[in-house]
């Protein structure tokens, strides 16, 4: 079976997990997609450009923020005017601070980028804007605009969340594939590789680089608003730093090369959360030697399943 075949399928598969499970577990499945959406925004740098950010999840939690800030007390906006709002915010937020960041490289570019993280953090959690470190509940922003919205109950509205999430990632990912196969995503790949040579090709690295981090910073905006729509509340733990690190922990349990992968780690890991949730109080424990099992005997992640049957088949033949 090809790659599109399998992309099909999976995606069958996500549209009809809602039509097979509780509503509780539907509310989750769209928990899920939102973190395979941040996480496969952060894939652009680390997978493809090879840049290792801690701050990304600076950019996921001010497109949240933005959407309380807009806000009227009497009810939510259109989506249709919160969303991009989230994304502006989220890219002009990942300009500013891709502009500083990507001057410098490796450990340093990681470790600039936690600094910016924490600022951030430190904005909302030792400050009184936006209920300072008990964060804020925020009215959720609605489907439609003017008089054509769309209404849905409690009982309803995962299962709305979970499909307008669900169509967001699928075209999250489509747009990544196209430009991975642009001249712009194969300049990114080859920085990736050696940027020393690109530079010498005439490639001018910092700008591609400060682009990709920005569309990047954008695409976990798209994310940030998602939560909002999902959860209606907002805390400084959406921008720390950690929240970088678990999307970095997605990426690598999915597979780093593949863009698929973000998306196999964020499901992977939020069912296991919710499994070993059932089982043991001990959930640490358990993800812990579950991400271990993954290191030694899968470093290429989930997706690298598919290499290696390919493999054993080739030395079968």
């Amino acid at each position: 079976m090809g790659r599109p075949a399998i992309l099909l399928l999976g995606l069958a598969l996500l549209a009809a997990f809602p039509w097979l499970v509780p509503n509780f577990y539907i509310g989750l499945g769209s928990t899920a997609l939102v973190w395979a959406m941040f996480a496969l925004s952060l894939q652009l740098l680390v997978g493809v450009t090879g840049l290792v950010s801690l701050g990304h999840g600076a950019f996921f939690g001010l497109a949240a923020y933005s959407i309380f800030f807009v806000t009227p007390d009497g009810g939510g906006l259109s989506i249709l005017l919160t969303l991009p709002l989230a994304v502006a915010v989220a890219a002009v937020a990942a300009l500013v601070i891709g502009a500083l960041a990507l001057r410098t490289r490796g450990f340093f570019f990681l470790m600039v980028t936690l600094a910016f993280a924490q600022m951030v953090f430190f904005l909302f959690h030792d400050t009184h804007i936006a209920g300072g470190d008990d964060g804020v509940f925020v009215a959720r922003p609605v489907l439609g605009l003017g008089d054509l919205v769309i209404q849905t109950t409690k009982k309803s509205r995962n299962l709305v969340g979970y499909y307008v999430n669900l169509g967001l990632l699928a075209a999250m990912y489509l747009a990544l594939a196209w430009l991975l196969r642009s001249l712009f995503g194969r300049v990114l790949t080859g920085i990736r590789i050696n940027e020393h040579r690109m530079r010498a090709l005439g490639f001018d690295t910092y700008r591609y680089k400060l682009l990709a981090f920005v569309i990047a910073g954008a695409l976990a905006g798209v994310a940030g608003h998602q939560w909002v729509m999902n959860d209606g509340f907002v805390n400084p733990e959406l921008v720390g730093w950690h929240r970088s690190a678990e999307a970095l922990l997605m990426i690598l349990v999915g597979g780093l090369g593949f863009l698929y992968g973000p998306v196999l780690g964020a499901i992977t890991l939020t069912a296991l959360g919710e499994v070993s949730q059932l089982v043991t109080e001990r959930q640490l424990l358990v993800q812990g030697l579950f991400i271990l099992a993954m290191v030694l005997v899968l470093p290429q992640g989930l997706a690298g399943i598919r290499l290696r049957r390919r493999a054993a088949a080739e030395e079968a033949a």
